[in-house]
């Protein structure tokens, strides 16, 4: 009896003892291994979806109005190269220094080639109607010109209008079939049309050699300037009658010119000849569908405002029909 009771006490020692060592196995278990934490998931707001689409809104629009930006910018902005000047040559037929005749030689006419030209008398031309009406045989080739009789000379004369020799077109020349009308009531109104067009006044004649210049009308003392009329090319215009002609002599006086007794002229820059000529060609090709410059006889111009500045514009044209060669 002794032996088991001895042999449980031990059996309860020992369980005893052991317990503790296990406890304390656990215990330093658990304060080596680290506890998992919860996951946490990324999510987008509410405030981020919104300051998204408005961030896509703005630049939709902002590329909207670029592109209407640019289209505008087209409609008003021209690319590409600039037109080049195209300058309007008029070939004129005229007989130079030759002698006015019904032909094409370079001599004067003389009394012998130019007898049916001098004016007959009273008897002489009596009989010739007679001789005309009873024969039928000889036809004379009806002649107009102004040639006069020279008195010698073998020759026929030159038959071509008045004007630079050579053979060109038979048109009417600019300084024939051009005119200019200004729209002004003022004298100072009037120098600033000049002066916008750069055109210049000129005086020649009067005993004095040189021809005497004037630009920069509008000043207190408009530049003055002489020069040799030999030398000039330009195409000039003048006046006959009117209010603008004591006009062209008032600038010339004011500055320091001489007017008396002398030819009041204005000379038109060669590219605005050139402008004129062609806005001529456009309203005859316009109005009456022609294209040919033999057929043209008269325009007139006109002057108004435009802008800040002044343009010319063609107010009527006549026409004439195809002449001979």
């Amino acid at each position: 009896m002794r032996v088991d009771r001895f042999t449980a006490t031990t059996e309860i020692i020992s369980q005893s003892n052991r317990q503790p060592r296990k406890t304390a196995r656990v215990n330093k278990l658990n304060a080596t291994v680290p506890q998992r934490k919860p996951k946490q998931e990324l999510k987008v707001s509410l405030y981020d979806q919104v300051s998204s689409m408005l961030l896509a809104l703005i630049m939709m629009v902002g590329f909207f109005v670029t592109l209407m930006f640019l289209v505008w910018l087209t409609t008003v902005l021209i690319f590409g190269r600039a037109p080049i000047e195209v300058e309007y040559i008029e070939e004129i037929a005229g007989r130079g220094e030759h002698a006015e005749g019904y032909e094409r030689d370079l001599e004067e006419p003389g009394e012998e080639e130019l007898d049916e030209l001098i004016e007959p008398q009273l008897e002489a031309a009596l009989e010739a109607v007679t001789d005309v009406l009873s024969s039928q045989e000889a036809k004379l080739d009806a002649l107009q010109t102004d040639a006069t009789v020279s008195g010698k000379g073998k020759g026929k004369g030159d038959s071509r209008q008045s004007g630079p020799g050579g053979e060109g077109d038979n048109i009417i020349p600019r300084w024939e079939r051009w005119q200019i009308k200004y729209n002004t009531s003022t004298i100072n109104a009037y120098a600033d049309q000049l002066d916008f067009f750069k055109i210049e006044l000129g005086a020649a004649g009067g005993g004095l050699p040189k021809v005497d210049y004037a630009i920069n009308l509008r000043a207190a003392r408009p530049r003055s300037r002489k020069g040799s009329g030999d030398e000039e090319k330009r195409l000039y215009f003048s006046w006959k009658t009117g209010k603008l002609k004591a006009y062209d002599k008032r600038l010339l006086t004011k500055a320091n010119i001489k007017t008396a007794r002398r030819v009041i002229m204005q000379f038109i820059p060669k590219d605005l000849e050139n402008r004129m000529a062609g806005m001529e060609r456009a309203k005859f090709r316009k109005d009456k569908g022609i294209t040919d410059i033999t057929m043209f006889k008269q325009t007139v111009f006109g002057v108004r405002a435009a802008g800040r500045g002044h343009e010319f514009y063609v107010i009527s044209i006549q026409d004439r029909p195809k002449p001979k060669r």
